[in-house]
């Protein structure tokens, strides 16, 4: 599967930013999908995931309340709505898809990544 993030850009603090990632390939709809992000010097860390019907989500606590994961299998793309975004949220942003069950590996996603990598969009949050 081929992943292309795109909706990055430069915003205030407080704004607001919607993020999509569009996936090639027809098994879309059976893969898990997620957004991690990496900040300059930082390590890569995790944003959010979804699983494959979009019945089951999870966040970092860091994003819980502001930021929303979605996705639409019919256009086989999922998206990262990003409320009430603070300057510390600047990083290139990563869409990533995984094929594996979702109840065995979701809880390894912050530690171990997904399978799948897109290229990062920048998000750019200023104070």
């Amino acid at each position: 599967v081929q992943l292309q993030a795109s909706g990055g850009g430069l915003v205030q603090a407080g704004g607001s930013l919607r993020l999509s990632c569009a996936a090639s390939g027809r098994t879309f709809s059976s893969y898990n999908m997620g957004w991690f992000r990496q900040a300059p010097g930082k390590e890569r860390e995790f944003v959010a995931a979804i699983n494959w019907s979009g019945g089951s989500t999870l966040y970092d606590e860091s994003v819980k309340g502001r930021f929303a994961i979605s996705r639409d299998n019919a256009k086989n793309t999922v998206y990262l709505q990003m409320n009430s975004l603070k300057p510390e949220d600047t990083a290139v942003y990563y869409c990533a898809a995984d094929p594996r069950s979702w109840t065995v590996v979701a809880g390894t996603y912050a530690r171990d990544g997904m399978t799948f990598w897109g290229k990062g969009t920048q998000v750019t949050v200023s104070s």
